[in-house]
C-alpha cells in the first residue's frame, strides 16, 4: 500500500502503467511466499524442541514465545533466528514504507495548493496510522529478549496486534470518507 500511495502521488502520470494488474497480482504473491518463507524456519525449528512438564500452552494461540517457554530444550538458536528474520522481514519493509513516505512528504511539499497538500496527505494519513500501530506492536511482542518475557505483557500486546489493529483498520480509513465523518457529526450533535 505504501508502494502504491508512492506512485499516486510521486508517480501520478506513471501509476495506471506502473500499478496494474500484473503488478498488484505479483505483489501479493511476495507477500505471501515471503511470509510462508517467514514461517518455515520458525516450525521446523519449533518441532525439533522437547517438551516436558505441562504442555498446556499458556495463551490464546500458539504463540512461538509461549511455545518457547514451554520447552525444556535450548532455544537460544530459535530466539536468534527470531531477530534475524524479524529484522529481514520486518524491519527492512518498515524501513521501505518509512522511505517511501518521506519521498511523498517530500512531493507533498512542492504542491502549492493547500487543498491538494491536503488530500495528498489525508490519502496517506490512515495508512501509515495503521502502519505505525501493527510494527510498534509486533516490536514489543517479538523483537525482546526472552529474559524481558512476561506471558501476560505478551498476551496483552499479541491481543493488540491481532485483534484491535485490525478492528481499528476500518474506523481509521472511514475517517477520510466524508459521508462517514458528516454521519459522525450528526450523531455526536444529538448527544
Amino acid at each position: 500500500m505504501a508502494y502504491d500511495r508512492y506512485l499516486a502521488i510521486c508517480n501520478p502520470l506513471r501509476y495506471m502503467l506502473i500499478m496494474n494488474k500484473t503488478m498488484c497480482i505479483w505483489l501479493a504473491a511476495a507477500s505471501w511466499s515471503i511470509s510462508f518463507m517467514n514461517a518455515l524456519p520458525h516450525t521446523v525449528l519449533m518441532s525439533r524442541l522437547s517438551y516436558c512438564g505441562s504442555h498446556t500452552i499458556n495463551h490464546f494461540f500458539c504463540d512461538i514465545t509461549a511455545l518457547m517457554k514451554l520447552s525444556c530444550s535450548s532455544t537460544h538458536v530459535i530466539e536468534t533466528i527470531t531477530y534475524i528474520v524479524g529484522a529481514l522481514v520486518g524491519v527492512i519493509p518498515f524501513l521501505l514504507i518509512i522511505t517511501s513516505y518521506i519521498m511523498i512528504i517530500s512531493t507533498v511539499l512542492k504542491i502549492r495548493s493547500s487543498d491538494g497538500r491536503y488530500k495528498a496527505f489525508s490519502t496517506c494519513g490512515s495508512h501509515i496510522t495503521v502502519v505505525i500501530l501493527f510494527y510498534g506492536m509486533i516490536c514489543s511482542t517479538y523483537m525482546r529478549p526472552t529474559s524481558m518475557y512476561s506471558i501476560d505483557a505478551n498476551k496483552l500486546s499479541s491481543l493488540l496486534y491481532i485483534a484491535v489493529s485490525p478492528l481499528c483498520n476500518p474506523i481509521i480509513y472511514s475517517l477520510k470518507n466524508e459521508d462517514f465523518k458528516r454521519i459522525l457529526r450528526k450523531a455526536t450533535n444529538r448527544v
